[in-house]
């Protein structure tokens, strides 16, 4: 079973800056792409997660164009951690930011989506 766990939201003030971190353990498993959406509070429930930023295992990155130039996808395969460098913080970028992984059972080959309990970001002007 794979585990997502989420660390380093939190208040900044409007052109700060944070780093979120999101640790996957577990076994078993093969991971093709990490990454980060967000989803504002006081969404319907039924709103989709807006997608912030995935990179694939081999080092690919893609980025919503609300934050290209200020968030910084990387992530370290060793220790199976993805982060968010996030600058020039926004005060449309508070939200709750939610890991999310996309792999392979080793041994059944199935895929897999796993999300993380979410993070909150609070970005104050």
């Amino acid at each position: 079973q794979v585990q997502l766990v989420e660390s380093g939201g939190g208040l900044v003030q409007a052109g700060g800056s944070l780093r979120l971190s999101c640790a996957a353990s577990g076994s078993g498993f093969r991971i093709n792409a990490m990454g980060w959406y967000r989803q504002a509070p006081g969404q319907a429930p039924g709103k989709q997660r807006e997608l912030v930023a995935t990179i694939t295992s081999g080092g690919s990155t893609n980025y919503a164009d609300s934050v290209k130039g200020r968030f910084t996808i990387s992530r370290d395969n060793a220790k199976n951690t993805v982060y968010l460098q996030m600058n020039s913080l926004k005060p449309e970028d508070t939200a709750v930011y939610y890991c999310n992984l996309l792999g392979v059972a080793t041994i059944t080959l199935t895929n897999l989506e796993v999300w993380g309990q979410g993070t909150l970001v609070t970005v104050s002007s």
